[in-house]
């Protein structure tokens, strides 16, 4: 039954993801892209805690490939950030 429940909390979190990421208009998509690198951040660290707990394999696999995933986001994030920063400095 707890991996039922893990797994329905799972598909609302992706369902509720892209419902709010497809409700963003494009001029707020790069300031909310920006903040939400603190988010990220917490996701690191939770995926670190997954990926080195000693509850499984699956759980292992998963939490490593939630580590890369919320990496590549971080990265993302302060890119998008430093281009937009660089469109304000005078030249």
């Amino acid at each position: 039954m707890d991996f039922v429940a893990q797994l329905t909390l799972f598909v609302l979190a992706i369902f509720l993801g892209v419902e709010l990421i497809t409700k963003v208009p494009p001029t707020l998509h790069t300031p909310l892209m920006s903040g939400s690198n603190a988010i990220s951040g917490i996701t690191v660290v939770g995926a670190l805690i997954a990926a080195g707990s000693d509850s499984g394999m699956l759980i292992n696999v998963l939490g490593f490939a939630a580590v890369v995933l919320a990496t590549i986001n971080v990265i993302g994030g302060f890119m998008v950030t430093n281009r937009m920063l660089a469109m304000f400095k005078r030249k």
